[in-house]
């Protein structure tokens, strides 16, 4: 089966499994086929990992006259969702629906530990519309505000601004949950609006950062950090230039919310230096076999990254997923 035919048969799992675990399937599907996976081995990932996913409930018809963001952050709105977007992107066409979207759905950036927009991302990486109307609608129904974005702010290095935050690692099972907890911290909001969000530079920082705190802890929420922000330079390009400053700045809350939920500040692994990275063509070999989802999706982010930004720390992160995961088989 190609990677079209699988993202459909994709389509008939729910968003989430578990205990709230956000489904990654659709996502490593494209990333592994970026990767250069044959149409087997995406087969073979597909029937391994849908073993964990549950049935996707009965689409619901979106309430007529109801405005879109009505149900912003409603896990149970998914299937009214789901038949919003689709038809949306039946009738518009997902540049259009991108367009009108993703300045509200921006604001809500952290969704589900970043699940929704990186989801979002590989679906337009795929150009599967259906998979994307299914990637906004999750992200829909998990969106939540970590505040006002920062716009008058002085300090140009996010990892000073970082290091003032001064948050203990909220304990919380899940990423997202962590991630609301340390926003609710009296200091975060004063301190985490002295960053001044640079759109020529501001979205490299963070994503360089990130990749260097990987590459030096394995820390499985810094990950979602690199993830991201990729994630996050595949969707600026579909803004209107007078909006890409305030979406930074809500990226920025989630992603001071998410370094303070990794406890990463905290750990002496922070400052260690990187390994010696491995070749890309044993790094990427290694991620078409492997069947962790996670570290799937990081070596792919990686890769990405490089080719617009270079350096090395993105073969170091890459590198450092290899070493610290075992081959699945």
């Amino acid at each position: 089966m190609t990677l079209r035919q699988l993202l459909d048969q994709s389509a008939g799992f729910d968003a989430e499994y578990g205990h709230n675990l956000a489904s990654h399937l659709p996502m490593v599907l494209t990333a592994l086929a970026r990767l250069g996976a044959a149409d087997g081995r995406l087969a073979e990932f597909a029937e391994r990992y849908s073993g964990r996913l549950h049935p996707a409930p009965p689409c619901e018809p979106w309430p007529a006259g109801d405005p879109w963001q009505s149900r912003f952050g409603d896990p149970r709105a998914w299937p009214a969702y789901r038949s919003l977007f689709n038809e949306w992107m039946d009738h518009e066409g997902a540049p259009a629906v991108l367009e009108q979207t993703l300045p509200a759905l921006l604001r809500g950036v952290g969704a589900a530990a970043f699940h929704g927009p990186i989801r979002a991302a590989y679906a337009i990486a795929a150009g599967h519309s259906h998979a994307l109307a299914d990637a906004l609608a999750y992200w829909a129904c998990r969106w939540f505000s970590l505040g006002t974005a920062p716009l008058n702010g002085r300090e140009p290095d996010p990892e000073v601004v970082l290091a003032a935050l001064g948050i203990a690692k909220p304990r919380c099972p899940l990423i997202a949950e962590r991630m609301a907890l340390a926003a609710e911290h009296p200091a975060f909001g004063r301190v985490a609006s002295g960053l001044h969000i640079d759109p020529d530079r501001t979205l490299a920082q963070l994503a360089t950062l990130a990749a260097r705190l990987y590459a030096a802890s394995d820390n499985f929420t810094v990950l979602h950090l690199v993830t991201s922000a990729h994630a996050m330079r595949v969707l600026l390009p579909w803004l209107d230039e007078g909006d890409v400053t305030e979406a930074l700045g809500h990226y920025w809350l989630a992603y001071a919310a998410g370094h303070a939920a990794s406890g990463i500040a905290d750990s002496a692994a922070a400052g260690a230096p990187p390994r010696a990275p491995r070749p890309w063509s044993e790094i990427v070999a290694w991620a078409i076999a492997s069947d962790d989802d996670h570290a799937v999706k990081l070596v792919d982010s990686c890769r990405e990254q490089e080719r617009v930004y270079g350096g090395a720390v993105w073969r170091e992160a890459a590198s450092r997923a290899v070493a610290a995961h075992p081959p699945s088989r």
